[in-house]
């Protein structure tokens, strides 16, 4: 059985505090391949982590998506504190986030998550954050029923520690205050 914590944002810092670096906002490129390393897609993108101080859960993120051809997309990922670890599970996927506590230098977190509606395709990330903690840099391994079918590089960097004084729907291209 799951223990729901129920924690406030300032606790989940606390908890896990590897993940408290990574608030912020980040700005980079995501860029699929298929299983034989061709490239497949790319696109741009900022993604907004927050630790809000009031609302249901302690952790949001959004990530917003822009490709060449103007195509945009924006996805919400809300997450609470369950077992010791961060737990998503809303209208697309149903995972978890951990930091690797055998990480010596406290750089690398892991995330797994199943995508709602097609039970055969989940995926495995795995994020290390610079020392400096201005450059993040993800892999994505896509599987559908135990086969590797894509993988995804995601480089990013920190534009902004601060995302409170951000105004507007999308955040994306806004200034970024300091």
């Amino acid at each position: 059985m799951v223990e729901i914590v129920n924690i406030p944002s300032s606790a989940l810092k606390k908890e896990m505090p590897y993940l408290a670096k990574h608030e912020g906002v980040w700005d980079g490129w995501y860029r699929h391949f298929d299983p034989d390393c061709k490239m497949v897609d790319e696109h741009r993108s900022r993604l907004v982590c927050r630790f809000p101080d009031d609302g249901p859960l302690p952790y949001h993120q959004t990530n917003y998506y822009s490709w060449a051809d103007g195509k945009k997309e924006v996805r919400d990922f809300p997450a609470d504190f369950k077992d010791g670890r961060l737990v998503f599970d809303n209208e697309l996927i149903k995972g978890w986030a951990a930091e690797v506590r055998l990480d010596d230098f406290n750089r690398s977190m892991m995330l797994n998550w199943v995508r709602k509606g097609d039970a055969d395709l989940y995926l495995y990330e795995m994020i290390q954050l610079s020392d400096c903690g201005k450059y993040r840099h993800r892999v994505w391994h896509w599987y559908r029923a135990g086969r590797l079918v894509s993988r995804t590089l995601i480089d990013e960097e920190r534009a902004s520690h601060s995302w409170r004084g951000i105004v507007g729907d999308t955040f994306a291209g806004e200034a970024i205050p300091d």
